[in-house]
């Protein structure tokens, strides 16, 4: 029998209790241009190998990271994935990634839980993290709203050398909530921290490092300067960068966030990926999300538990910290294989992405591509360019790929430790061609 959500009596109570005539009140915010102004024209079903080999037809001209040469950087990046990543989180034990109700039938996901949490804190110093989050954008909104549940100030400062997307979905966030967000300007492509004025009613303050355009940031300054005023400083990071640069502990962080992707997760297209949050002990019960914990049995045996799932799901709504429900776990599993697997030769994998982006970056500068701002750089950073999207294009025709484009005369280049001496070389004759 056919599924009905709701009845037409039910839908028509539902919209007179909020004051809407009809269903197309309620999306009157989608643009009408935006509208199918027809019927859908779907073809008759199809079996499953004319599905397939209509696929493979489609897939058959989309240039992908094995058959072309990607310097694309911008927040999603080309690094090696040991094979043995994949093979773990296929077991069928792993198959269902969602929030382990029954601790008793579930201890071999939370005890990966509690490794994935454990391998997050030694690699970014924090004493405390949680079980993941969706992405790094939303772990970053995430961190703000925690900021705010601490000290109460509704004031957030937020660098412009953040990522933009992360601007943006911060600014999401703050449609359903109460709070201003002010920015602060960059120079010379980091952040400018001598415009920051009165910081007393500001309840934290967000930087990126490397920011977007790859630079370094002065992170020991600006949490000295938040701390000062009263705040908290919320610190975003490339979790592969921690092998080279100080840790956020070191500069005396309070969160740390930042995008997963680069930890054993494949390029897939933009996603799905997961966002790592970690904190200090003294914010363990404002943190979003769950936290898997470690404990025994009543005859001593080492179980594990949800020690703390503070979500609207499982407490009353008011006093949830967020709605975080699935976290992309399975992609956070993906990072505790990677961890356990490369954890110890990070500083060696840190270094030789350092040492590649650099090579590339003074060989582009030597055939016309200089850097767009003289500033210390990690994996990614900005060149100079006539037309930069004409350059883009033209690198595109012959299978490599830059970007993503600044503006008029800008664009990013990033440097993996996939990027053999080939890669780059071929890379550097191409643009020059281009001059």
């Amino acid at each position: 029998m056919r599924y009905v959500p709701h009845t037409k009596e039910e839908i028509k109570a539902m919209l007179e209790a909020v004051g809407l005539r009809n269903v197309d009140e309620l999306f009157s915010d989608i643009p009408t241009e935006a509208l199918l102004k027809r019927h859908l024209q779907v073809e008759g079903g199809w079996d499953e190998e004319q599905l397939r080999a209509y696929f493979r037809k489609a897939a058959s001209g989309i240039p992908d990271a094995n058959s072309a040469v990607y310097f694309l950087g911008g927040g999603v990046y080309d690094h090696y994935v040991p094979s043995a990543v994949d093979k773990i989180i296929a077991l069928p034990e792993f198959y269902t990634a969602y929030t382990p109700y029954q601790a008793e039938i579930s201890q071999g996901t939370l005890q990966a839980m509690f490794e994935y949490q454990s391998l997050i804190c030694e690699l970014t110093g924090m004493e405390v993290a949680n079980g993941s989050l969706y992405d790094g954008a939303s772990a970053v909104a995430e961190a703000v709203l925690m900021a705010m549940r601490i000290n109460g100030k509704r004031r957030v400062v937020v660098s412009e050398c953040v990522h933009p997307d992360i601007i943006e979905v911060l600014r999401t966030y703050q449609l359903g909530q109460d709070f201003e967000i002010l920015t602060l300007p960059q120079k010379e492509g980091v952040t400018d921290l001598s415009e920051l004025e009165d910081l007393s009613n500001v309840s934290c303050l967000v930087m990126q490092n490397p920011n977007y355009y790859g630079f370094l940031e002065n992170m020991t300054q600006a949490s000295a300067l938040i701390h000062k005023a009263g705040g908290l400083f919320v610190a975003a990071v490339d979790p592969l960068s921690l092998g080279v640069l100080k840790s956020p502990h070191e500069y005396g962080a309070d969160v740390v966030v930042g995008e997963g992707q680069s930890l054993g997760n494949h390029i897939s297209y933009g996603g799905p990926h997961f966002g790592f949050f970690a904190t200090k002990m003294d914010y363990i019960r404002y943190m979003p999300g769950r936290m898997a914990g470690q404990t025994v049995d009543v005859d001593g045996r080492v179980g594990y538990v949800l020690t703390l799932q503070t979500r609207e799901q499982h407490i009353r709504r008011e006093k949830a910290t967020s709605n975080i429900t699935s976290n992309h776990w399975l992609m956070a599993l993906a990072s505790a294989v990677y961890l356990s697997l490369m954890g110890g030769s990070l500083p060696e994998l840190g270094q030789t992405i350092l040492n590649r982006s650099t090579y590339l970056a003074q060989k582009l500068a030597s055939v016309g591509y200089p850097l767009w701002q003289r500033q210390y750089f990690f994996k990614e950073f900005p060149i100079k360019a006539r037309d930069a999207e004409a350059v883009q294009e033209a690198l595109a025709d012959s299978g490599y790929y830059v970007g993503p484009v600044i503006d008029e005369h800008t664009l990013l280049v990033a440097v993996t430790e996939k990027r053999t001496r080939e890669h780059m070389d071929k890379l550097i004759e191409l643009m020059e061609g281009l001059r």
